[in-house]
């Protein structure tokens, strides 16, 4: 299952139901990643999404995983920083998020993001410790998404090169795909999950002749795709060696039983 935000956690706590929305989208073997996860109080882009950079965000993760753990699940904490893709009544204090840019966004009529300030130079080892943190917590919290030393092997990235959305596209993806594709085998880190091309916007399914098999086959570890798949594109995908992986996401929410319905190719709910 891929990670989708839910922002049911209040005060950036884990709240006990959501053991419950995990565990009925758990099957034996399965991998779920979870939402979203700030890092720090700076991390976070929208009000009540969770965090684990505190001990009680530890605390509450725990029952949780322990519940998709007894499904026979594996589970995966998606850790994040929201960078300016946040409001300022989201962040510690009040103050303005911080992020690579001091750039606004050009197309923000509702005033739904604070412009960003810059970060220092000497600001960027903070945020590397954050995550190194962040890894740590997880880890305290029995997610398998690190170990003790937070190694490379319990260690996956989600990209989305070609994504178009919140102001991100880039000049050349076909060339960043494949810098970053080689870049991670020095690393050599469990997986890579790539969003595909034709998902340039959250929602809306493009018609693209852009392909993320160069990327594949330049990556040496385990390769996830997502993005807009069905039943029957993503058992393509895999049968024609595409893709290790297909990862689900807004069929996951509407369908929490979505193995079994693929494996009996039962209709979905919408």
């Amino acid at each position: 299952m891929a990670p989708m935000a839910r922002m049911r956690s209040y005060g950036n706590i884990p709240q006990p139901r959501v053991a419950l929305y995990y565990c009925q989208r758990t099957t034996p073997g399965g991998l779920l990643i979870s939402e979203a996860t700030g890092v720090s109080e700076t991390a976070m882009a929208y009000q009540n999404m969770p965090g684990i950079w505190r001990k009680e965000q530890i605390e509450a993760w725990k029952p949780i995983v322990d519940a998709v753990h007894s499904h026979g699940g594996i589970f995966f904490c998606q850790l994040w920083h929201a960078g300016r893709v946040s409001h300022q009544d989201c962040q510690p204090n009040g103050e303005s998020p911080v992020s690579s840019t001091d750039k606004p966004f050009a197309d923000d009529p509702s005033n739904e993001f604070t412009p960003p300030r810059r970060l220092r130079t000497d600001e960027i080892p903070t945020i590397i410790n954050d995550f190194r943190l962040a890894a740590r917590n997880a880890t305290e919290a029995v997610i398998e998404a690190v170990s003790k030393e937070i190694g490379p092997d319990r260690v996956g990235i989600r990209l989305s090169p070609f994504a178009d959305y919140m102001e991100s596209g880039d000049t050349d993806p076909k060339r960043l795909e494949l810098y970053m594709a080689k870049s991670l085998n020095r690393f050599e880190i469990l997986y890579c999950h790539m969003i595909e091309p034709r998902m340039k916007t959250v929602s809306e399914i493009f018609e693209c002749r852009e392909s993320l098999t160069p990327m594949r086959n330049a990556f040496n570890g385990t390769f996830i795709v997502a993005g807009g798949y069905t039943r029957e594109d993503g058992n393509k995908a895999v049968a024609e060696g595409r893709t290790d992986f297909v990862a689900y996401g807004r069929l996951f929410l509407a369908n929490p039983d979505l193995p079994k319905r693929f494996e009996l190719n039962a209709p979905l709910n919408k």
